[in-house]
Formats: structure tokens, sequence, C-alpha cells
């Protein structure tokens, strides 16, 4: 039987683009994972020898190639996704060049965990952009926290560099690196129904297969460039991206979670009519994920606020709020955060918080 052109086409052009390299729109970048491994004469004992010993990738510095687990010495290296991770010492860094569309946002997420007790910096860049990541606050009690960093490249080829800028007096401490992916994303837009863009969190950094534990997103992440589409982190720590396969969500597919009380805050700044009146709504539960206690989320609009208390006995409810508040100028910034810090009932090493998720806000007739 003949096979229509159109198909053979499409198949030629599928080819055809693998064959040039073209990247995907979303997935681990080149031995991303780590799990290719160095050759045995490009390694001295655990180090890496010479600028291109881990395949796919440049180095500089002193970088480490270990596997998870029990080390010597006594230590123990987490390696949440996969068996292979690197280890950043002393101003040490890795890099790899990669094809993007100028002016596009795109998200990558990374696995990233400190070594030691000393306060350590994941330094992450496509230049001109830089984003320093403060990894002394553990998020989860055993290690691999996974974070995501948003950018907007200008050429068609950028360079992806993770940097260690610290110099500890072990010069063999530095952050862990276990797995990194990369996701392009769209740049979503209020609707007649809602000024909020984003408003579910629907559009967010790529999530790792075998992860399950959320997406933090970093603090001071402006909504240009945030790795959540739409929405400003504008707290000291960083709030996580759930999704509905692992954690309990409201609704659709995502939701955010406040897991820092006060010092985890999203907010948006949305286009209002001055003196015109507001309802903004909003979805505040918990995540199914051993997170209990008396929970408070506060929302503000303007220059108003509220206040929605959440009894979380950890079963995953949820409850809707909402809050009439007046434009002032034709610009109104929307914040949320959590009034508690909150750990996990039978992890006391782990941090967690109420979720919202829904966020809308329509003119008052």
């Amino acid at each position: 039987m003949a096979v229509p052109k159109a198909i053979v086409t499409a198949l030629l052009l599928i080819l055809s683009g693998a064959a040039l390299g073209a990247p995907a729109y979303e997935g681990y970048l080149a031995n991303g994972n780590f799990e290719e491994q160095p050759k045995k004469s490009d390694m001295k004992k655990t180090v890496l020898i010479g600028k291109n010993a881990l395949p796919k990738w440049e180095i500089t510095g002193m970088v480490e190639y270990i596997s998870g687990g029990p080390q010597p010495g006594g230590m123990f290296f987490p390696v949440a996704h996969g068996v292979h991770a690197v280890r950043l010492g002393n101003e040490a860094s890795i890099s790899q060049k990669i094809q993007v569309k100028p002016g596009s946002l795109y998200a990558l997420t990374f696995g990233a965990s400190r070594t030691c007790a000393q306060d350590e910096v994941l330094r992450v860049s496509v230049l001109p952009q830089s984003g320093d990541l403060p990894l002394q606050t553990l998020y989860s009690s055993f290690g691999g926290d996974v974070y995501a960093w948003g950018f907007i490249p200008k050429t068609q080829e950028v360079t992806v560099t993770f940097h260690n800028p610290g110099v500890q007096e072990d010069p063999a401490c530095g952050p862990l690196l276990d797995a990194v992916a990369i996701k392009k994303l769209a740049f979503p837009l209020p609707t007649r129904d809602n000024l909020v863009r984003n408003p579910g969190f629907e559009e967010g950094p790529h999530r790792l297969v075998n992860s399950t534990g959320g997406v933090l997103l970093p603090p001071k992440q402006e909504d240009s460039t945030s790795p959540l589409p739409g929405w400003i982190i504008e707290s000291l720590k960083a709030v996580k991206f759930i999704d509905s396969k692992h954690f309990n969500v409201p609704y659709g597919e995502a939701a955010i979670e406040l897991v820092a009380g006060k010092e985890s805050a999203i907010a948006q700044v949305i286009r209002t009519v001055p003196n015109k009146v507001y309802s903004l709504s909003f979805a505040v539960g918990d995540a199914r994920n051993g997170c209990h206690g008396s929970m408070v989320v506060e929302a503000f609009a303007g220059k108003d606020t509220l206040k929605v208390p959440h009894n979380s006995v950890g079963a995953g409810h949820y409850k809707t709020a909402s809050l009439k508040f007046k434009a002032l100028e034709a610009r109104t910034r929307i914040t949320f955060f959590s009034t508690y810090y909150h750990t996990k009932k039978d992890d006391f090493g782990s941090l967690c918080g109420p979720i919202i998720d829904d966020i809308r806000v329509v003119p008052v007739a």
C-alpha cells in the first residue's frame, strides 16, 4: 500500500530535525542526568581531569564525579534522580552550549543540594542573566531538593553554566548537582473572565520524571523571567511548585505550596481601573503530604487584606475565599504568603505549608 506523501514529508522533517540535533521542547540537557560516565583515564579517584572529562559538558576547576550513597570519610551524598552526580569545588563550574529561540522564556530544572555544613551557593547563568541560589536551607530532610530558574535568551546559542562562587575552608566542599532539564514556557495572558495571568499555575517548569517532592522556585525571581510565568517570587525563601500526580491539588494539574511562612511569598501585578471595585478569589488547602496544624494564608490586594485560616489534618481538604477591594491605580499588586511555619507530621526536617490555587480577579458589577 502506498504511503501518503504528506506522511512521508512529516517523517522526513522529524528525522532531519533529529539528525541536525534540533533541541527538544522539554527534557534533560545532553547527559543532563550525568549517567554517561567519564573515561577512567579522565579521572583521578573522583576528581575529573581535563575540561572535557565530563561527557557533553565543559568543566573548570575541581569537579568531582560521584556515586550516590555513603562516601569515604563517613559522609553520605543523596542522589535522588539517578545514580551519579557532580560536586563543584571552590570556584568550579560546569557548562554546556544549547540551541534556543531568542526572546522565548525557558526554565531550567535541576536537582541541587549542599554537601557540607557551611553555607553554599549555586550560581546559575545564561549570560547576561545570572542568579545565586542559596542552598543553606534544606527544604527536605533527605536532601536532593529540586529547583527551577528562568531565563530569556538573546541569541540562538547560549551557554548554561552552574558555578560554585564560594571559597570554603575545605576546597572539596560545594554544591551537588544531580540532574539538569529544560522546558520552553509560554507567556500567559489575562482573559475577559480573569485578570490574573496563569491563575491555576498550569504553566510551570519541567518536573523531573523520578522526582516526587515538587520543584522549588527560588526567591527574588522577577515576573519577566520567573520559572512560574506571570508570577513574582518576591520572598526570602523559595515557594514550591507541586503537581497533581504526587500531591492533592484543588484544581487542574498544579498548585503552589507556601513552604516557609512569611519568608515564602508570590505576587503579581495586574491591570486595573482606578476606583473600580474587584473581587479576588482563591482556594486554600493542604497538599495531603503530611503537613498539619493551624494554617493561615494572608492575601493582599492593594491596601486591602484577608486572612484565611485552614486547620489541616493532612487529608487534602481545601476551601475557597474571596476579598473585595477598590483599585487605587492602573496597576494593583496581589500577594500571598503563609503566616506560620510548618513541618510534616512524620518528618520534622521537611518544610511544608498551605497550598493556594485557582486565583481569580474579576470586576464587581
